[in-house]
């Protein structure tokens, strides 16, 4: 009986624990073994609770040995913590004095430097994503700069703008500005607003209307200024012209008119529309530039159009100036030079007109020599005034230059080889102005000599222009020199037959050269028997004349006297080849004419 009551107990003591104490692990067998074994039940769960109690004991030492662990490390890391943020300040402010630091810089304004990193992002790029995010937010037409807040995170609390991110601030930046993050983060929002007002104000919606306002006033003042004067001026501009036309004479020069009445209307038109363009055009440079200045946007860009504008126009101011010692020495070279050539000018009339003689040189070689003379002073001019010309001795002037001689060097010659045998012809004098030539089949008189060709005016008057390379090259007859220094001989010839006898002949001829006007007496004319023909005699006459410019007209007048002389005496002249006294043919001698 009290067995059967301890075993009762067991069992009811085990499945209460079991019951009142879950988390003790008692799982489906014990409760089985409780349950299902009435004897030996009580020992079972002895053990098994026994062992469960042990195992709890060491679980729980486990975990304080853990939690003493984490302990000792969480301190251990509070500590490190601690030195290593120390470390990193005293890092920091020994690199604050040596670091620049990347200032934030808006519209001219710094609004605070950023010295951190953030991850790859350098401090450069923070600082230019910060002013672009500023500008984009102040240069907007409508903002509210409430909508600039500061929203914190456990990495970085960030300084927003509605939903975009204007800067994320870090531990780092705040410990380089030796405070606390959200402090940080609160100074800069703060300076953000502030700017961002102020550039709302700026380029805000309101801005822009006042702008527009001030484009149109500027616009009409402009138009009615452009609008009165030319009103004026078309109202007054003839008027004055007409006034001034009746008071003004023309500009004469010597006796070249420069300006007539009409062209000086057509001066004084010009010039009233020049004051006209003048006097608009200021004011509009002026509008422009106040146009442009109303709207921020713009105002650079009309300083910069300007200083396109001014900075061409500086330079060369300056460069003028700077050249002025140079240009001053230039004009006294010029000076110089120009009263060389007019002393040399001045012998050279001396020498050409005979006043002046000197042995050995001729006066007409007075006005070549003087173009000689003048080419190699302005070469010489040229060469002193050539290293003070502007950029002188830059490689492109200079590369100019050996062009420019090089092209000319190889267009002229020709025009050199021409010069030089004008030269040439002018030293050997084969003949002068004035002289009567032939060259080829060309005869008449020299009218003029250059460097570069020879002007002939032949007997009909025609003008025949020879280059000189060409008149040193072929044989050239001076008749005026032959007929000033020897007497140029005159010589026709006729055929006779041969019943005439040749000394009745030659008396005939001798007679009709005496009586030609234009043959001298004195050397006497000759008489030449320079054929034997078949039919009949060939004789010359020759006869002595210094007439060289009317050399056809003594020909001419010689021809006259031997036809005269000749039908006179009874002698038929055989030309065109006659035979003499044929049956059926008259004597070929005109009859004498009756008066």
């Amino acid at each position: 009986m009290k067995r059967l009551m301890k075993n009762g107990l067991a069992r009811i003591l085990t499945v209460g624990m079991m019951l009142l104490c879950p988390g003790m692990g008692f799982g489906q067998e014990e409760l089985e073994v409780a349950v299902m074994s009435p004897a030996d039940s009580l020992m079972a769960v002895h053990d098994s609770v026994v062992q469960h109690l042990n195992h709890q004991i060491q679980e729980l030492k486990l975990q304080g040995i853990m939690m003493q662990e984490q302990l000792e490390l969480t301190g251990k890391n509070a500590k490190e913590d601690s030195l290593r943020k120390a470390e990193r300040k005293a890092r920091v402010d020994s690199l604050r004095n040596v670091t620049p630091g990347a200032p934030v810089v808006v519209d001219g304004d710094t609004l605070f430097i950023i010295y951190a990193r953030k991850g790859g992002i350098t401090a450069e790029m923070r600082a230019r994503v910060v002013k672009q995010k500023v500008l984009e937010g102040g240069k907007r037409l409508t903002m509210f700069t409430d909508s600039i807040y500061v929203f914190d995170s456990e990495v970085s609390s960030d300084v927003m703008m509605g939903e975009d991110v204007i800067l994320s601030v870090t531990d780092l930046d705040a410990l380089w500005q030796n405070t606390e993050r959200m402090e940080l983060a609160k100074t800069y929002r703060g300076i953000i607003q502030k700017k961002v007002d102020e550039l709302h104000k700026t380029y805000g919606l309101q801005q822009k209307l006042q702008g527009l306002g001030w484009v149109a006033l500027i616009v009409a003042v402009q138009c009615l200024f452009i609008w009165g004067v030319i009103r004026i001026f078309r109202r007054w501009k003839f008027r004055i012209s007409l006034k001034l036309l009746r008071t003004i004479k023309p500009i004469k020069i010597n006796n070249y008119t420069l300006l007539n009445i009409h062209r000086m209307g057509i001066v004084i038109i010009f010039l009233f529309n020049m004051v006209r363009f003048l006097l608009i055009l200021p004011v509009v440079l002026v509008g422009v530039t106040l146009m442009f200045s109303v709207f921020p946007e713009t105002k650079t860009f009309i300083y910069t159009v300007f200083n396109f504008i001014w900075e061409p126009l500086k330079d060369i101011l300056w460069s003028v100036v700077a050249y002025l010692p140079k240009l001053f020495k230039i004009i006294v070279i010029i000076i110089c030079f120009r009263y060389l050539l007019r002393l040399v000018r001045y012998f050279t009339n001396e020498i050409a007109s005979g006043r002046l003689k000197i042995n050995g040189f001729y006066a007409d070689w007075a006005i070549p020599t003087h173009t000689i003379l003048r080419v190699l002073l302005y070469s010489f001019m040229l060469v002193m005034i050539w290293p003070l010309l502007p950029n002188s001795d830059s490689e492109i002037f200079q590369g100019v230059s050996v062009f420019i001689g090089i092209v000319v060097s190889l267009g002229s010659t020709s025009a050199v080889g021409n010069v030089m045998a004008g030269l040439i012809m002018t030293y050997m004098r084969p003949f002068r102005i004035g002289d009567f030539i032939r060259f080829g089949d060309t005869e008449g008189e020299v009218i003029e000599k250059g460097l570069l060709v020879t002007r002939i005016r032949t007997r009909k008057n025609d003008i025949v222009t020879i280059p000189n390379s060409n008149m040193m090259s072929s044989q050239t007859s001076n008749y005026t020199f032959s007929a000033q220094r020897y007497g140029i001989i005159v010589h026709t010839k006729v055929t006779i037959g041969y019943d005439e006898p040749h000394g009745k002949i030659e008396a005939l001829l001798l007679q009709a050269a005496e009586n030609t006007d234009g043959i001298k007496r004195t050397p006497k004319p000759f008489v030449r028997i320079t054929a034997l023909d078949d039919f009949y005699v060939e004789y010359e006459i020759n006869g002595y004349t210094d007439r060289a410019k009317t050399l056809t007209t003594v020909y001419s007048a010689l021809h006259q006297q031997m036809l005269d002389t000749m039908h006179g005496a009874g002698v038929e002249i055989m030309s065109p080849h006659i035979e003499a006294q044929r049956h059926d043919l008259p004597i070929q001698i005109p009859p004498k004419e009756t008066k």
